[in-house]
């Protein structure tokens, strides 16, 4: 049986704290981020593979399946 995978998640921006729920890659990682009301860029940050491991409530699909991270 196959684990669920959640496809969205909900990132929050470190610099304005906006919160925004986006859809996920379903077989790869998302490296940069612009948020929609201040304009940042985010990046993950180190030790994650993507933004969504580094400021979403839900880590990356390939996270979840447990494969290796996408670097």
């Amino acid at each position: 049986m196959s684990k669920q995978v959640t496809l969205e998640s909900t990132i929050t921006c470190p610099h304005c704290e906006v919160q925004t729920t986006e859809k996920m890659p379903e077989d790869s990682c998302q490296y940069f981020w612009k948020c929609p009301n201040c304009g940042e860029i985010l990046k993950p940050q180190k030790g994650n593979c993507c933004v969504f491991c580094s400021y979403g409530n839900n880590a990356c699909p390939p996270i979840q399946k447990e494969k290796a991270a996408c670097y």
